[in-house]
């Protein structure tokens, strides 16, 4: 199994790969060094990609001209005859998927649509030729000659004149053409706060190549997912432009008439973005033995909104350093808070949001974008499988940082995730966590499944196993699986292990079903007490006794398939074997009353027979 060793600011990466391994340091601002050695054992690996662009960006008419040198590298063990691309560019056409996407869903993203009448409208629909989105592949090449493609919607699909044997590199060279669309999505030109360029999933990007084959996934209205590797960047733009984003500037811009070329490199990372304007107040502030951050939003900004962007930047130095402590030390020299967007989304090193927000706001969507750094760049999750794992993840760990830093000391930092799951949980309208994230009927059935009930997952998984134990955990499996694709197999087994409980049932029962926890009371007789099992998912069971002298106690019952407990100062009863519906035990004395999960960290849907 692969290993981060964390020595100072600088992050050696051992990516086992068909007995190579390859260690990579994040940090430096030239080339990386690759050694390699041999390992028996590992089975583990992951594709790898060297990218370099040259991009020529016309801030007139929002087109750019662009060349790229990718070298993959086919750590796999199969033989691979074709490879694909994500042309994201292309989804802000009309009737392109996403179009179709936004005129058939119930509840389509409001930022997306016009509402005319009791109508809604798609913008992308209503887009002019010189609005649109695009990128056109003009020349491809397989190690010096020209290879086959054709575009499919947001993929490029290439048959190759020679497959890419086990352990090969292979180098393509690739010339395009694109315009940026105006802004819909994430990505765009001249978003409602008017910043002028945010440019995200805005170049050819190679397709995913994992253990469970490709993922050409089209762009329809979800997230991503892609190869690990190395970017070289040579952007040039307007000499106005304040530019930031991932990767690390080399030297001093080249100037040449009314422009300028920025060159750019970012070791071991998995994409790349960046965002311009020409009225960007560009403010920096250093972490204490971390990376140096930076502030980028429009200097004609409300007044109240200038000073939140520099209050804000304190309050990041706090978030930086929560995360860094507890998941694990964030691996790069920067770190990027960009004005733009059209709400708030992660990438490598940066993040883009909106920056008209109140201060609250402001600061809570920059915790969660900050977040993401872990939950998804690091650990970077497959987010059109595995959303829940994304968002449910950061969202946890962002509230107990918010939590954290405004000195709330609730008692349930996740207390609102637990109320949004109860309302779909009761809804009618839930999914498996398993449903691929483009596939869910209303995005409200989406949103709450990612988000909310991706961290009650955490949140919840304190309860079973112990906030201890669930605290170690989380800094395991940053360090056993970052800059890899974990799983939820992979996330389980680092609990299994931490814990020493059996919880592949909690897996299933939470992510693969949609089976519910209800536990009622359902008799007291004297000194015995009968418990109910409503709900068709498992748990373990904290209680409170009170009895009729006023006295209380903490019982802690064992669910039998768990084969153990977590560590609890309660009075252990016997197991609970999951097929039996009811639970009887006997207490030391006349019971008056108890209480079931008094913390209300048990995400049961019906908590009003919790007691009696």
């Amino acid at each position: 199994m692969k290993r981060i060793f964390l020595l100072g600011l600088t992050t050696s990466l051992f990516l086992m790969s068909c007995g190579s391994t390859k260690s990579i340091s994040t940090t430096s601002t030239d080339s990386p060094t690759t050694v390699t050695a041999t390992s028996a054992k590992s089975t583990y690996w992951q594709q790898h990609v060297d990218y370099k662009m040259e991009i020529d960006m016309n801030v007139n008419n929002y087109q750019y001209q662009g060349k790229q040198n990718l070298v993959y590298t086919n750590n796999s063990p199969d033989v691979l005859d074709k490879v694909f691309y994500h042309l994201y560019f292309n989804a802000f056409q009309p009737g392109s998927e996403m179009d179709a996407r936004l005129k058939t869903i119930a509840d389509p993203d409001p930022r997306m649509v016009k509402t005319i009448g009791n109508k809604k409208e798609s913008r992308i629909s209503k887009l002019k030729p010189n609005e649109i989105g695009y990128i056109n592949v003009t020349s491809l090449k397989q190690n010096g000659k020209s290879v086959k493609h054709e575009t499919a919607g947001t993929i490029l699909e290439v048959v190759l004149n020679k497959p890419i044997q086990p352990g090969e590199s292979v180098t393509f060279d690739m010339v395009f053409d694109a315009q940026v669309p105006v802004q819909i999505r994430r990505s765009g030109r001249n978003n409602a706060e008017g910043v002028a360029l945010s440019m995200t999933q805005w170049y050819p990007k190679l397709v995913e190549y994992d253990f469970e084959g490709w993922h050409a996934y089209p762009y329809i209205g979800r997230e991503f997912h892609g190869v690990w590797g190395n970017f070289d960047l040579k952007l040039t733009i307007d000499k106005d432009y304040v530019v930031g984003g991932t990767g690390y500037l080399q030297g001093n811009p080249v100037v040449n008439g009314n422009k300028k070329t920025l060159h750019y490199k970012a070791p071991n990372v998995h994409d790349f973005t960046w965002a311009a304007d020409p009225h960007y107040i560009h403010d920096t502030l250093q972490v204490p033995n971390g990376p140096m951050l930076h502030f980028y939003y429009k200097k004609d900004l409300p007044e109240e909104n200038l000073k939140y962007w520099k209050d804000l930047q304190p309050k990041t130095v706090e978030m930086m350093q929560y995360f860094s402590k507890n998941i694990g030390k964030y691996p790069y020299n920067q770190y990027s808070v960009i004005q733009g967007g059209d709400g708030g989304m992660e990438y490598a090193m940066c993040t883009l949001i909106t920056g008209k927000r109140k201060f609250g706001s402001l600061m809570g969507v920059t915790a969660h974008e900050l977040a993401h750094t872990w939950f998804q760049f690091l650990l970077a999750t497959n987010e059109g499988k595995h959303e829940w794992m994304d968002e449910g993840f950061t969202s946890y760990i962002s509230d107990y940082a918010m939590d954290y830093i405004t000195k709330k000391n609730a008692e349930n930092p996740a207390e609102r995730a637990y109320s949004g799951y109860n309302y779909l949980a009761t809804s009618g309208k839930e999914k498996p966590q398993t449903t691929h994230a483009d596939r869910f009927e209303t995005n409200m059935a989406y949103g709450i499944g990612a988000y909310n009930k991706g961290e009650v997952f955490l949140a919840q998984l304190g309860y079973v196993i112990g906030q201890d134990n669930l605290n170690k955990t989380l800094k395991q499996y940053f360090n056993d699986w970052a800059f890899k694709h974990p799983t939820p197999n992979d996330f389980i087994r680092v609990a299994e292990k931490v814990s020493g409980l059996e919880l592949d049932w909690y897996l299933t029962d939470w992510t693969m079903t949609t089976n519910t926890i209800d536990y009622a009371v359902k008799s007291i007789d004297g000194n015995k007490a009968t418990l109910e099992r409503i709900g068709m998912m498992p748990m373990p069971i904290d209680a409170i006794v009170t009895y009729t002298d006023n006295s209380t106690e903490t019982v802690y019952i064992p669910l039998q398939m768990m084969r153990g407990e977590k560590p609890t100062s309660a009075t252990v009863k016997p197991d609970w074997a999951w097929a039996h519906p009811t639970y009887t035990f006997e207490a030391k004395k006349a019971i008056k009353t108890i209480e079931i999960d008094p913390k209300g960290l048990m995400a049961d849907i019906d908590k009003s027979n919790n007691k009696k």
